[in-house]
């Protein structure tokens, strides 16, 4: 069975860091790219940063850029994503995905509906 297993949230206050963790099971990893998108209450799924396997690139969203990296350990079939600068407008769950790598990624990765497989989620919360 596929699964993504998405950890290490939890709460912090503004300005702190946290580290999320997305390991993969079931499928070759190394053909998938991980996306990380997070919800808030009352808003759309918005796409936060991808790993792009097939070049070894990071894209990001322009809200967290500069403050958040993502990386993976393929050995370990685990993304990270390293949040630093936490802000309450970063406050939501976060789920991480797995799409097979295609062409022209760098351009489609926020795309949501595109990705095969999801994780459960797991919630930030971020007090001011």
């Amino acid at each position: 069975d596929v699964q993504l297993q998405a950890s290490g949230g939890g709460l912090v206050q503004a300005g702190g860091s946290l580290r999320l963790s997305c390991t993969a099971s079931g499928f070759i990893f190394d053909h998938y790219s991980i996306g990380w998108f997070r919800q808030a209450p009352g808003k759309e799924r918005e796409g936060v940063s991808c790993f792009d396997n097939g070049v070894s690139s990071s894209y990001y969203s322009d809200s967290v850029k500069g403050r958040f990296t993502i990386s993976s350990d393929n050995a370990k079939n685990t993304v990270y994503l390293q949040m630093n600068s936490l802000q309450p407008e970063d406050a939501a769950i976060y789920y991480c995905a797995a799409i097979k790598t295609p062409l022209g990624l760098e351009f489609s990765w926020p795309e949501d509906r595109l990705y095969d497989y999801w994780g459960q989620g797991t919630q930030v919360t971020v007090s001011s």
